[in-house]
């Protein structure tokens, strides 16, 4: 079993974008989704992954991960509830830390966020000049949430 604990950030300006060292466009859709656990299928490049995540206590969720068959990850793509969420990921690696830029397009475009992984939920980080509002414990910026409320459609 892993733990995910995780932070997540609205951004400041573009700046981000001279230090990015990798990008990778995302199509992901949630087949069950709850206040509690959520199971996505993420399609990336080449490669498929079915995810089940806990409920989120804090800044942490237990998470499973298990890569399948890109022709299956196509097919349940199509079982998902709503619309799948479209997002380009660019990687940054600053001051000892992967920092996961997701850019959105489709019903959630002009959304920009920045998720950075961490080993506990106290763990004390440097936070890039290109940062802003900290999002962590605002569930409308759960992918899952964003899934069935897209970010176009926010009052």
């Amino acid at each position: 079993m892993a733990l995910e604990i995780e932070r997540k950030f609205l951004l400041k300006d573009d700046s981000w974008k001279s230090q990015v060292v990798r990008s990778h466009v995302l199509k992901q859709g949630y087949l069950a989704s709850s206040p509690g656990p959520t199971v996505r299928i993420r399609t990336s490049d080449q490669s498929a992954f079915l995810t089940i995540k806990g409920k989120t206590t804090g800044i942490s969720r237990v998470e499973f991960e298990y890569e399948v068959p890109m022709e299956e990850a196509l097919e349940l793509l199509k079982l998902s509830a709503n619309a799948p969420i479209e997002k380009t990921r660019h990687i940054v690696k600053t001051d000892g830390h992967v920092w996961e830029i997701d850019v959105f397009e489709g019903a959630n475009h002009g959304l920009v966020l920045a998720e950075v992984e961490l080993q506990s939920e106290d763990e004390q980080i440097d936070l890039p000049s290109w940062i802003g509002i900290e999002v962590s414990d605002d569930p409308r910026y759960f992918n899952s949430y964003l899934s069935q409320n897209p970010f176009n459609e926010w009052r």
